[in-house]
């Protein structure tokens, strides 16, 4: 199947439908495919379309489609919100267009049960199950009705094969973790020792207490210096180009000479340098994990996985559009014999498994 067959059958079988989603995985052409969309719909007289992206950079990605397949006329009745600021908007749109529609939330149900004009979402991580925020609201106002997956693409070409590493580290038992209470009193201890301690207090608390210790566990877990170390050395040795999710703000500074995060000032000058090819690295948080493309960017490290499938789907796909017959290769780092090794192993739960490699080094 080519990319244009795909769309095609994706805006088939959307055809004149409201509240319905597709789900497209990464290099499947989700914003031409809202573009076309609006092409085949678009009303004559002063109608307006509401594009709504988890954030205001992802604007640029439409205008950048548009003009590329000659749809740029369309810009001019299309406008542009955040899922941050949709309750602020009017509803005199005719068609709202919900980019990443996994990014609903419960606090956009009011906005959305008082509009009556259309609503179709293109997400390529539509949420599983019936429960979770997510999933309640895009099974209430964008039902999928449509799919096709990674390894589909992979298959048809349309997009690069891959490979995952998972890394398994052991914590730590020097004492070079700092830990500090609330007294103010400082004391080191190893990530073993603290991993332990931590996990005996969640193991012997119940509910809101219980999820603290929890938390200050992951926490905790996130800043332990082992796994620094190791995108430090693994680093010098990939000699491809290379996109590293840290933790935090302050971890992608220490781990990259370039970062992109909200703090930093000449994030869009790093990004364009790393699109350009101009640098081999550079270190982000999460606000590369869906949205922007990067070209040839072939190798990822990802530091922690939070037992996420979706945040972990949308990751690697930053590694698969490549050209078809090239291979991304992915390396995930997991503490192993900790609650790391199970939130590696369920992020990773929808991937080909035998495309998946153990390493411990």
């Amino acid at each position: 199947m080519t990319k244009d067959q795909l769309q095609q059958d994706a805006l088939d079988a959307i055809g004149d439908q409201s509240n319905v989603a597709v789900e497209i995985g990464t290099g499947g052409g989700k914003t031409l495919l809202a573009l076309k969309h609006l092409n085949k719909f678009i009303l004559p007289f002063n109608n307006k379309y509401l594009v709504v992206v988890p954030r205001n950079s992802i604007k640029q990605e439409w205008i950048n489609e548009a003009n590329k397949h000659g749809l740029q006329d369309l810009l001019m009745d299309i406008e542009f919100t955040t899922y941050r600021s949709l309750h602020k908007c009017n509803q005199a749109y005719d068609i709202v267009y919900l980019d990443e529609c996994h990014s609903l939330k419960l606090s956009h149900k009011e906005w959305l049960e008082s509009y009556t004009g259309k609503v179709i979402g293109f997400t390529g991580t539509y949420p599983k199950g019936t429960i979770s925020e997510k999933a309640i609201m895009c099974n209430t106002f964008c039902v999928k009705i449509f799919e096709y997956n990674v390894d589909e693409a992979i298959e048809d070409n349309i997009l690069n094969d891959y490979q995952i590493y998972i890394h398994m580290l052991k914590l730590g038992t020097a004492n070079n973790v700092s830990k500090k209470n609330s007294k103010g009193g400082k004391w080191k201890t190893s990530e073993l020792k603290d991993y332990n301690n931590l996990t005996n207090l969640i193991n012997k608390s119940f509910g809101q207490k219980k999820q603290m210790f929890q938390i200050m566990r992951m926490k905790a877990m996130q800043s332990y210096p082992t796994k620094i170390e190791y995108v430090k050395k693994i680093l010098k040795n990939i000699p491809y180009k290379v996109l590293v999710f840290a933790n935090t703000q302050e971890q992608a500074d220490l781990l990259c000479q370039h970062s992109y995060h909200s703090k930093n000032p000449n994030s869009e000058k790093n990004l364009k340098l790393f699109s350009e090819d101009l640098i081999k690295e550079l270190s982000c948080v999460d606000q590369l994990s869906e949205g922007k493309s990067i070209p040839n960017l072939k190798c990822g490290i990802i530091m922690h996985s939070f037992s996420n499938e979706r945040l972990t789907r949308q990751r690697i796909g930053r590694f698969l559009r490549l050209n078809p017959n090239d291979k991304g290769y992915i390396h995930v780092l997991c503490y192993e014999n900790s609650i790391d090794n199970t939130w590696v192993m369920n992020a990773l739960s929808s991937f080909n498994q035998s495309k998946i490699k153990i390493y411990r080094p």
